[in-house]
């Protein structure tokens, strides 16, 4: 029996500031890359039963993902218990919709599936991320997560860089 692989892609973000997401699925795992070559992160997802397990990015510079996921409701873990993301999402009809990283400090989560493609946003209106994606017959569920990670690894991102920034502003004034 030959083992059927299937490309979920797209762009979490604009043209400029944003991460592209370019993964395999095979039935159990996702193996791909979030963002570019340089400014990016290997993504591996593994899904047995209801239960996803696997690493974004390095040993150092990147994050776990951890918890269950079923064919309507994702419950999932993006990082340590201190310091890490919650992710809640429900599937309803075509709808996704919930929060990642908790209720005060997190964002919105709002997607729409129609077909194989995925869209919709993750965050508010001024500092949320467009998504766009499609995932032929990978479960609907894993490509929004796969999302959510990349927004996840955008954001580390662009606060890493904007912390550089203001600590070079700070040393040379």
């Amino acid at each position: 029996m030959t083992e059927q692989r299937v490309q979920i892609k797209g762009r979490i973000g604009g043209l400029t500031q944003g991460y592209d997401v370019q993964a395999e699925w095979n039935g159990s795992e996702l193996h791909g890359r979030i963002g570019g070559r340089f400014e990016g992160k290997d993504i591996r997802l593994t899904l047995q039963r209801e239960r996803v397990d696997g690493r974004i990015g390095g040993h150092f510079d990147g994050f776990d993902a951890n918890g269950e996921l079923s064919t309507n409701r994702m419950d999932v873990r993006l990082g340590g218990r201190i310091e890490g993301d919650s992710v809640e999402l429900t599937f309803d009809g075509s709808q996704i919709y919930g929060r990642f990283s908790g209720r005060i400090m997190g964002k919105d989560v709002r997607l729409n599936a129609s077909g194989a493609s995925l869209s919709g946003r993750i965050g508010g209106v001024l500092d949320g991320k467009d998504v766009e994606m499609s995932f032929g017959t990978a479960p609907v569920l894993l490509a929004a997560l796969s999302a959510v990670c990349a927004y996840k690894a955008l954001e580390d991102h662009q606060a890493q860089e904007s912390s550089n920034a203001a600590s070079s502003s700070a040393s040379t004034s």
